[in-house]
């Protein structure tokens, strides 16, 4: 019997966990030596919406009060084929007077299914398609709000520290993502950073930025595990990812930084977070000049 009630106490804790957001915040050095400003950056990732989702949406914006200057967001936008305009219309409010940069993943393509969570041990989902969702509309409605939504692409975005060079990549997760698209040679001017986007952080993804000279790459997908052990972490991510990076910064090679956002929402089907509350992400772009210093 107390491990029926202690199952049931955890349940109703990760129900409870799953809508206590956090806002985290993370110096990285990674712009160029030599930039003269730093960049903050307003990772978000899985949203998940669904329909009268306010409490998130509320969250979201109270965000803005930091003053990010750039908005990126690492795919599942969408949890119900209902929220594609209370989406454009959150994510159009949140980047005005800013820059926005959103990939897509595979929940912005295909509404949610149930699926064993127990599955997951076995390796990464096998995602089982549900119903068709409007990405068309989705993509054009953020286009035409002034996000760039990169599939495949490159794009060079202005910022307070100067021209970025970024690149988006489809969802790997389902075999979107396509880098022979891309063009990856070097900038003919080096700019004061070299930015990653993409929704599941694959290795061989994460290869071709670091190989590429990328100075940091944002990702989601992972949830963080979703549910955590204590003083273990993660025992899933849902892709090829070492468990220890799934959430947070980690340095993937000498030059280039990763962040892995756990995330804001869940499936509708598995509403559940313990020991891993769902996040948005404050990140400090600053020049490396300031870790040689040490400071």
């Amino acid at each position: 019997m107390w491990l029926a009630a202690t199952a049931a106490a955890g349940l109703t804790w990760g129900v409870i966990e799953n809508r206590r957001f956090v806002l985290r915040h993370q110096t990285i050095p990674a712009l160029a030596h030599g930039t003269p400003a730093s960049l903050r950056v307003l990772h978000l990732s899985d949203l998940h919406l669904k329909p009268g989702d306010r409490r998130m949406a509320q969250f979201v914006r109270r965000t803005l009060a930091l003053g990010p200057d750039l908005v990126i967001v690492t795919g599942d936008i969408l949890g119900h084929p209902g929220a594609i305009d209370a989406a454009v219309d959150l994510l159009a409010d949140i980047i005005e007077g800013r820059q926005g940069i959103a990939v897509l993943g595979s929940n912005d393509r295909f509404g949610p299914t149930f699926k064993n969570p127990l599955r997951y041990f076995r390796g990464p989902s096998d995602s089982v398609a549900g119903v068709r969702l409007d990405t068309d509309r989705l993509v054009v409605g953020l286009k035409e709000s002034g996000w760039y939504v990169l599939c495949n692409e490159r794009a060079g975005v202005q910022t307070p520290a100067g021209l970025i060079d970024v690149v988006g990549l489809d969802d790997p997760h389902i075999g979107a993502a396509d880098p022979a698209q891309v063009d990856w040679s070097p900038p003919e001017v080096p700019p004061p950073l070299r930015l990653g986007v993409v929704h599941a952080p694959y290795l061989s993804i994460l290869d071709q930025y670091a190989v590429a000279g990328f100075d940091l790459t944002l990702a989601g997908h992972t949830h963080g595990g979703q549910v955590r052990v204590p003083v273990i972490g993660a025992l899933v991510d849902n892709c090829d990812l070492p468990l220890r990076m799934a959430r947070g910064l980690s340095r993937y090679t000498e030059r280039m930084w990763l962040h892995v956002s756990a995330g804001l929402g869940t499936s509708t089907f598995a509403p559940v977070r313990f020991a891993c509350r769902p996040e948005a992400s404050v990140l400090d772009l600053v020049s490396r000049r300031t870790e040689a210093a040490g400071l």
